[in-house]
């Protein structure tokens, strides 16, 4: 099953309800960025929940950037998605290892931490970014998201993440579901819903079963509760290359540009959300401080 997404409102107009299946998503990051088991585990929670909270702004060309920071050993989490389902992200320290409880389950809360805070930055192409955060309420990610659009976006959520990896270390599944609430909805509805929410199993171990991100929505709403408005798919995307990059070079003081020609007659590139590499020898340098020197000098 290619990964997606879907966006339903409940036929009462009440909630609005988004669901992914993010699996091969997540198994790309860690592919990447040879990650351990909790590492992948929550960067991979960001990841899904930075796809929800992008795609639903709803506005074409509007990007989310999710920070996520408990002074933790993991160190800071990052995550960039965009509203046609495009994520990228990494994580400082993926190596980090904490042995899972008995039940399989990731101790996320301890490798993020939770003494700090969880920060989404939206930006356009029309607008100047805006950025709000809030305390981590549990670093588990999920809570942390809902906590935010509580408090930032003053819109009661529910956000569930999950990632499930393998004995063999590979991600076994990965996905989530976001519950928003809609003007008019009632306390019977919302306590409906959190009922539902309650009930169903993790995520990951609904789509290892099988089970749709459709399929999850109507686990939570129940069948005919729901009117589907859209399904896009979902992938990890970094839009990174050579060029973009000595272009962010042409940024740096002309003199560091030319202490590096002097010391190393090359600069070697890593992306740190893709890991690939870009190298640039002598000549390309050369061309790059030329580019500085004149954008500097005006």
């Amino acid at each position: 099953m290619k990964d997606y997404l879907v966006k339903a409102t409940t036929t009462d107009g009440m909630f609005r309800a988004y669901a992914t299946n993010a699996t091969a998503t997540v198994a790309t990051a860690q592919k990447d960025h040879h990650t351990s088991p909790v590492a992948i585990t929550a960067l991979g929670r960001t990841l899904i929940g930075t796809i929800m909270l992008a795609i639903s702004v709803d506005k074409n060309g509007e990007a989310i950037t999710v920070k996520v920071d408990g002074e933790g050993p993991l160190g800071q989490i990052v995550a960039d998605g965009d509203s046609q389902g495009r994520v990228k992200g990494y994580l400082q320290h993926p190596q980090f290892s904490i042995p899972a409880t008995s039940q399989h389950q990731a101790r996320i809360g301890e490798a993020v931490g939770t003494n700090g805070f969880l920060e989404v930055t939206r930006a356009s192409e029309h607008d100047d970014p805006y950025t709000s955060s809030v305390p981590l309420a549990s670093g588990e990610i999920g809570d942390d998201l809902t906590y935010y659009l509580a408090q930032s976006e003053q819109i009661p959520s529910a956000v569930g993440v999950s990632v499930y990896v393998n004995d063999d270390l590979s991600v076994g599944a990965a996905g989530g579901y976001m519950v928003q609430t809609l003007p008019g909805a009632t306390d019977e509805a919302i306590n409906k819903v959190i009922d539902g929410i309650k009930q169903i199993p993790q995520i990951s171990q609904l789509l290892m079963d099988n089970q749709t991100p459709e399929d999850i929505l109507h686990l939570i709403f129940g069948k005919g509760n729901l009117h589907f408005l859209s399904k896009m798919p979902v992938e990890f995307y970094c839009n990174c290359s050579k060029e973009k990059f000595a272009r962010d070079l042409t940024g740096l003081s002309v003199a560091q540009l030319e202490t590096m020609m002097k010391e190393d007659h090359e600069i070697n590139v890593t992306c740190n959300f893709c890991q690939s590499k870009y190298h640039y020898n002598d000549d390309e340098l050369a061309a790059i401080i030329a580019t500085a020197k004149a954008r500097q000098s005006k």
